[in-house]
């Protein structure tokens, strides 16, 4: 069976360039992404990739994403030199790259529209990528609506989503900045549980049935919470003053752990087997993908596709469940059929 790794990153030329010259200095995550050398290297990455039998990538570009690295004059414009320059790859390496998914700009809601359709129906991305939050505000807010929509209905392909938070995200109010990097530890696994939440009470599953979410790092913290989604939630209302939040439970037609169950999340949690465990028996094996997020592991690319394989073969499950982890899931949420 092939190996389709779902989340790993890469930087197109033309987007390196003009991110280089746009936010040459950008802090944090840029700090990290700007010395790994699989980034933009293919010599580099066909090396670690040619040390895994069977194993291929579904393209997408490192966090941060355009609207933090730029305006929404420029953003748009990098987004489009990493759709083209990801499709370019994809086209001229497709046994290695059998697809990408769009990066999105999603700081001009007009651009971001043109793209996602540019994108899907000239380039042949296999869907789109968002992150948690835009700049700081919540993905259910109205305006955003339009890319579930129209991923869900017009082309019933996924929607990756990957968590953001830098160190101006304090810890506690009386604090300026987050202390040691728990804004990326502990923050951006909060981030993706916050956004799954935000999705499940917006009613978007109910709305659009054939929504589709790819979810980094096995769902963030939810799985090992299911507990409070579960049972906890089913109260909603219940530990709030001031508002009627038991209003939202009506308007649902399952519980809310029913919606979270519906999200598919990948296997990359750095090479843990406790949170691949975890993530598996919540989402199980038809909602879960392989992913290695790769090349951002200590050894700059092939550590964390190692210990993911590696703990994949050793879970005890049936070899058709693993075959839906490698690569059957990915072929049916891309629509793709690699043999």
């Amino acid at each position: 069976m092939k190996k389709v790794d779902i989340y790993n990153h890469i930087f197109p030329k033309s987007y390196l360039e003009k991110m280089t010259e746009v936010a040459g200095e950008h802090r944090d995550l840029g700090k990290r992404v700007r010395n790994i050398p699989m980034l933009a290297d293919l010599d580099e990455r066909f090396r670690v990739m040619d040390q895994f039998e069977d194993y291929c990538q579904i393209l997408s570009v490192p966090a941060p994403p355009p609207e933090v690295l730029a305006g929404p004059d420029i953003a748009p414009d990098l987004a489009r030199r990493a759709n083209d320059g990801m499709a370019e790859l994809c086209a001229k390496y497709p046994e290695r790259f059998p697809g990408f998914t769009a990066t999105l700009a999603m700081n001009n809601m007009d651009a971001v529209i043109e793209e996602i359709h540019r994108s899907i129906k000239d380039l042949g991305a296999k869907g789109v990528e968002f992150y948690t939050n835009v700049k700081g505000r919540p993905l259910d807010e109205p305006e955003f609506e339009p890319v579930f929509q129209i991923m869900a209905e017009e082309y019933d392909l996924p929607i990756w989503v990957h968590p953001i938070r830098g160190a101006g995200f304090a810890d506690y109010p009386s604090e300026d900045t987050s202390k040691y990097e728990i804004w990326w530890t502990l923050g951006w696994p909060y981030e993706t549980s916050v956004f799954m939440a935000r999705v499940v009470f917006a009613g978007y599953f109910d709305k659009y049935p054939n929504l589709k979410i790819i979810t980094h790092h096995l769902g963030g913290m939810i799985p090992y919470f299911e507990g409070r989604v579960g049972p906890g939630w089913d109260q909603l209302g219940s530990r709030t003053s001031g508002e009627d939040l038991t209003k939202v439970l009506k308007r649902l037609k399952k519980r809310p752990l029913d919606y979270f169950h519906q999200f598919y999340a990948d296997t990359a949690v750095f090479g843990s087997l406790a949170a691949t465990k975890c993530g598996l028996a919540f989402f199980g094996a038809d909602h879960v993908v392989f992913a290695s997020d790769a090349p951002f592991d200590p050894e700059g690319g092939p550590m964390y596709i190692r210990q993911t394989i590696e703990i994949i073969d050793g879970l005890d499950i049936t070899d058709a469940e693993r075959a839906m982890i490698y690569q059957g899931n990915a072929e049916k949420l891309l629509k793709i059929e690699l043999g």
